[in-house]
């Protein structure tokens, strides 16, 4: 790791500069495999599984029978832990749900919100270098509670052409309508678009590298929406003297993991831990089955000592991390400080795999500074909020003076004129009115 002390505020916005991603290049490619799949559909869809997954897949959707085998593959030890978390992720989740809220005007009107679930919503799955079954739970469960009438899953297969047993019986778990084998840009694409077997989103969900995330967001220029830009994993660690470097080394340890792009960062108010987490990184990192992914993602991680636990909440909230966690004494006194974070892991036993698996939060959070202005995903994200409001007609006149003397500021005479006409209504009917009361009559007699 990198180490810098204590340095100068003006220095703070280079150490944190993630690595850059070249955009305009990863747009091209999304073009034009979106194209292909405008054009071709499910043609396109075989053709790049083939090139980037290396898979011949004759049938796209998974099978019943697949199902059925991914039940008995799964061991009942995994199981149970995918059931266990489950409900937890189910009982913080439904907790998220609003009622109604009314807002009633003794005047003669009132506004209330009522929810509903989004209609169609993808969810991502990434495969790559291990099956993440627990991203099926973070997505799945809460498109459920927000009541979202269909779920559609897309993964990318193994080169033999199947999906994780675990990722199938997970997604079976949380009622998902169907499973694709088919992932990576073209799986986007083919949930903006639709083709003969996967059907057209109102919203794509889920994290991915660098790829999807760019063909995430070609998706909102279609009409997609999506849940949050989303890149590479990242942790802040805040400790002081009170952190077990043993426990902070394993932290930054479970992220570096995830990917070489990973971003890890210690900060710090003693020089001496460094040293110890260091030595403590090397001793864990050799026992490690992905300590080659985990080596590459530690060449860009830095360790900063400042001088007091505020200025390391003051550089986090600058960098807004997708994790942090703070071991520290007193950490419940800096929540109030905590500005920008994905998820906050509070206290020397509240790892972030806690989050990532069963504690009930979710582990779909925003990366490369956007919890700056992005919350990670909650059943808010699934639904949408659509308001009511009803209007006597005295709340109409109590309102009217306001609505025209505003929409008249605006130029906006025919919003005026809507007022205006409901008041003259109320005083004498219109002669159209009077006409077909009269032709009414005419045709009883």
């Amino acid at each position: 790791m990198e180490r810098i002390i204590n340095p100068v505020r003006e220095r703070w916005v280079d150490l944190l500069k993630r690595p850059r991603m070249e955009n305009a290049d990863l747009q091209k490619i999304c073009k034009a495999i979106f194209a292909e799949v405008l054009k071709d559909g499910d043609k396109a869809l075989v053709k790049y599984t083939w090139f980037f997954d290396q898979a011949k897949v004759e049938r796209l959707q998974v099978a019943e029978a697949e199902f059925r085998e991914a039940e008995r593959e799964v061991s009942n030890d995994l199981k149970r832990a995918i059931t266990e978390a489950r409900q937890n992720i189910e009982a913080f989740h439904t907790l998220q749900l609003t009622g109604r809220n009314e807002y009633v005007n003794p005047k003669g009107f009132r506004c209330w919100q009522e929810t509903r679930g989004i209609g169609k919503v993808g969810l991502y799955i990434p495969g790559g270098s291990a099956p993440l079954f627990s991203t099926v739970l973070m997505l799945a469960v809460p498109a459920r509670i927000a009541g979202c009438e269909e779920i559609v899953l897309c993964t990318p297969p193994d080169r033999s052409g199947r999906v994780h047993p675990a990722i199938l019986w997970t997604a079976r778990q949380c009622g998902v309508d169907k499973v694709f084998k088919v992932g990576g840009i073209q799986a986007i694409g083919a949930m903006t678009f639709g083709t003969e077997s996967v059907p057209k989103v109102y919203k794509i969900f889920g994290p991915g590298n660098q790829y999807v995330t760019a063909a995430k967001q070609l998706a909102c220029n279609y009409g997609t929406a999506i849940d949050m830009p989303a890149g590479p994993s990242e942790v802040i660690v805040i400790a002081d003297r009170s952190a077990d470097p043993r426990f902070v080394a394993a932290d930054l340890l479970s992220q570096a993991e995830h990917g070489p792009d990973s971003q890890v960062i210690l900060l710090t108010t003693d020089s001496c831990l460094v040293d110890w987490v260091q030595k403590e990184i090397e001793s864990q990192l050799a026992v490690l089955p992905r300590k080659t992914i985990a080596s590459k993602a530690l060449e860009n991680s830095k360790a900063i000592v400042l001088e007091n636990v505020d200025e390391c909440l003051e550089l986090a909230n600058e960098y807004a991390p997708e994790h942090l966690i703070l071991s520290v004494e007193n950490y419940l006194d800096s929540i109030p400080q905590i500005k920008n974070a994905g998820s906050v892991f509070l206290g020397n036993y509240s790892p972030e795999s806690a989050g990532d698996y069963a504690s009930g939060t979710n582990h779909t959070l925003p990366t490369h500074g956007y919890a700056k202005a992005y919350s990670g995903v909650n059943v808010d994200a699934f639904v949408k909020k659509i308001t009511f409001q009803e209007i006597t007609r005295e709340g109409l006149l109590d309102l009217a003076p306001t609505i025209g003397v505003m929409a008249e500021h605006e130029l906006l005479y025919a919003h005026r004129r809507a007022v205006e006409i409901r008041k003259e209504g109320g005083k004498e009917k219109s002669e159209k009115s009077k006409r077909l009361e009269v032709g009414s009559e005419r045709e009883g007699q």
